[in-house]
């Protein structure tokens, strides 16, 4: 267990091929390095999801993230809308870049990103120095884990670790829009 003080300890786990449960917006999540394809088979056992449901990555700043796009296909106006939402509770479909691992999109074209507001998410990517796989730290079909004992209750000493620290206030994971269109996908 991590608290806020051992952040750098934390993202060393992650760095080094670990797997972590750490707060969100709203819900637990489950991350890992999103280039580690061994962390990130991991992370999929632990959910018990199939592979072919994309996860999206959550990032400190836009330039974390802006690797993972593919910025010709997008144009400025939508990318105008999209600074107007970050850093915050908002996560977009975007066009993704050859950066974007098969495996961390899943089936899908595209790839979800979020530039979170929530200091104690941001601080951890800050200190791991990329974008984080961020998928709700839960089993399959189990509602998102909102505290530590519900994580040690759904994963055991199978969790290598957590970052014990506050969730960001919201009553639900965020809202998920396609950035060509504009379409929810996620409400």
């Amino acid at each position: 267990m991590f608290d806020l003080a051992a952040v750098d300890a934390a993202a060393a786990l992650l760095r080094g091929g670990g797997v972590l449960a750490y707060p969100t917006e709203a819900v637990f999540g489950l991350g890992c390095d999103p280039h580690d394809r061994v962390a990130f088979e991991r992370l999929f056992a632990l959910k018990e999801r199939p592979a072919t449901q994309g996860v999206l990555l959550i990032a400190a700043d836009f330039a974390q993230v802006a690797p993972y796009i593919d910025l010709a296909a997008v144009p400025a106006a939508v990318m105008d809308q999209v600074h107007a939402t970050w850093p915050g509770p908002n996560t977009w479909v975007f066009p993704r870049s050859a950066r974007v691992p098969d495996w961390v999109a899943g089936g899908h074209a595209g790839i979800a990103l979020r530039v979170t507001s929530h200091a104690p998410a941001a601080a951890l990517c800050s200190a791991f120095g990329g974008p984080l796989v961020s998928t709700s730290a839960n089993p399959h079909g189990q509602p998102p884990a909102r505290d530590v004992a519900t994580l040690a209750r759904y994963f055991g000493d199978r969790l290598e670790a957590a970052l014990d620290a506050p969730l960001g206030g919201l009553d639900r994971p965020t809202i998920i829009r396609d950035a060509l269109t504009g379409a929810i996908i996620r409400a």
